[in-house]
Formats: C-alpha cells, structure tokens, sequence
C-alpha cells in the first residue's frame, strides 16, 4: 500500500490510523485512502478497539423515536459514522424529560461518546458520569457540558416566518406554541415576539399546546373562538401542531388560507401531504446529525471540537395569504 501510494510505511500507519492531521498533508492523506480503496483494504476494527481502548460507538439520545426528524437526525449520523468505521446505537429518553437512565451497565465501557438531540444538557447526567465526550443538537449553545453545539438556526426561520405573514400585511397573530421546556422552543417563541414588537398595530399571543395533533387542535380552537377580533394567522411550533391548527379552521367552518393562515415548522412529509399543503421553515435535520457526528469524531481525535449553525428556508405554500378584509 506503501508503494501505491508512494509513500513510506509510517505515513500509511497515521493515516490508517486516524493520526495524520497535522502530521500529514491532506493531499497525502486522500492518496493513502485512495490506495487503500483500490487494493481492497479493510481494518481489523476488533484488532483496532482493542489497541486504542474504545468500542467505536456512539450514542444518540433523542426524545422520542416516532418524530420524522429525529429519525433523519439519526440517519445524518450514521452515515457519518458509517464512512469512519463507527456504529450509532439510537436511544430514546421520552419527552426529552430528564433524567436520562444509562441504558447500558457502564457507559465509559459501552460507548466512546455521546450525542443528544433536543435536550437540556442536566437530563444527561447519568451519561454524563461516564466521563464521555457530550455533542449537543438543536439544544442551548450556553450549557458547558457540552463539547460542542450544532443547531439549525430556529431563531432566524422564526424571523423568516414572521416577515413573511407581516408582508402579507397579517396583525393578529397566535403562537400555537409546544408546551416544552426546551432551548429550540424558547428560541422559536423569542424570536417570533421580537420579529413582531415594533411592527405598528400587530400582536401576537400565546397557546401553549402538547406536541400532539389533537391537542394543538383544541389549542387552535380555542384561540380562534375567543372573543373579539380572530387571529388571521396561527404560528405553530412544528408541522403536526400546524396540521392540528388546520382541523380546528375545518371544525370552526373557517378556510386556510382564506379565512386564516397556518405555518409549521421542520418541513416534514406532513407538509406536502396536507391540503393545501403547508408554509414551513425547513431544518436540514440530516445535515444537523453529520455535524453530530463529526464534532463527536473530532473530540475524539483529542482536538476541540467547533459549534456549528445551520442555516434553514422558508418555505411559501398554500396555506398563507393576505389576511381576510376587516
């Protein structure tokens, strides 16, 4: 493999060995992995684990296994992982409310480190304990448990949003919010209030809901039957809650987007698939993962890991429209 890649033996050892960066030239590095490739070469990661004492595995710990995004978040992950000889092992913590219980005897045993997605870094703690190094997703930029942060920039597709419905020249409007404790929702609910403070005439208030269709249904509803001038445009935290939202106009015998707008948020299948499908602000959930994973890898490598945003799109559809004449 040497000779292929021209190359001395030592070089091909730190390159085979993830032990090059810095040592060797990325133009040396992808000719030795080029060489490899064409030869058919294969480690021994048995042999490999056992010299470098790790299992070559990681955790993803994330709220709940039947989201859509999560199971993105996670394929994103392991494709990384996948390209750098690793396995994901997938756990959720229901809710995202802590404590999270080690799902394995010793987790300093079991796993080489530890990504969460969604999460408040102190629900971790039992993980925590095994001295593994901690990847956060989508989760609070400040907590200093974390290694490193990669979050979609959840505050910006707020903005986004929001900009959007004002243009369409919409003043009241209602936070469909998810009823969670958590840094992306705060950040959502922030962002959504500074966009429309300043902007004259317009107003936005809160109904806080559970992440459930139906439950955002009846959250919907009662914002839309209060007293006094309706909402003309329901914000909603994420895609199920807006397809709730557009149960309660169909109950009501109000129109979307005639007699009211709805927005989601994440871009889910759902978003398509609703009639008329749905104005959202898409995560790459995907890309949120493999910055995961290669953060988590990165630490691993004995270097500082870096934060990193990603950036997310509005997505105009059928569901929004100038507000219904006064």
């Amino acid at each position: 493999m040497a000779r292929a890649a021209g190359v001395s033996q030592a070089t091909v050892s730190l390159v085979l060995g993830e032990k090059w960066h810095g040592r060797v030239s990325e133009p040396t590095a992808e000719a030795v992995r080029a060489a490899a490739e064409q030869l058919g070469y294969r480690p021994n990661l048995a042999a490999r684990s056992l010299r470098l004492g790790r299992t070559r595995t990681a955790l993803l710990v994330v709220p709940a296994l039947t989201s859509e995004f999560f199971a993105r978040v996670y394929a994103g992950a392991a494709r990384v992982a996948a390209d750098n000889g690793f396995g994901v092992v997938l756990y959720p913590s229901p809710e995202g409310v802590g404590p999270a219980q080690d799902p394995f005897t010793s987790a300093r045993a079991a796993l080489d480190g530890v990504i969460a997605s969604s999460m408040a870094a102190d629900a971790l703690a039992a993980l925590q304990d095994g001295g593994l190094p901690l990847v956060m997703l989508d989760s609070d930029p400040a907590d200093s448990a974390a290694a490193a942060t990669v979050n979609p920039e959840v505050a910006d597709g707020m903005r986004q949003i929001a900009g959007h419905l004002l243009s369409l020249g919409h003043r009241r409007l209602v936070h469909v919010a998810a009823a969670v404790d958590s840094w992306t929702f705060r950040e959502r609910a922030r962002s959504l209030a500074e966009a429309v403070r300043g902007v004259p005439g317009a107003v936005v208030h809160t109904e806080p809901t559970a992440l459930e269709v139906e439950a955002a249904r009846a959250a919907a509803e009662r914002a839309l039957s209060r007293p006094g001038p309706r909402p003309t445009a329901l914000v909603c935290d994420d895609d199920l809650l807006a397809a709730g939202a557009c149960k309660a106009a169909r109950r009501l015998g109000l129109r979307v987007p005639e007699d009211v707008s709805v927005t989601g948020f994440d871009d889910l299948t759902l978003a398509t698939a609703l009639e008329p499908e749905l104005t959202t602000v898409r995560l790459s959930a995907e890309q949120v993962g493999a910055g995961g994973m290669h953060a988590l890898l990165t630490a691993l490598e004995g270097r500082p890991p870096t934060s990193a945003t990603i950036p997310v799109t509005l997505f105009p559809r059928a569901s929004t429209a100038a507000p219904p004449p006064a």
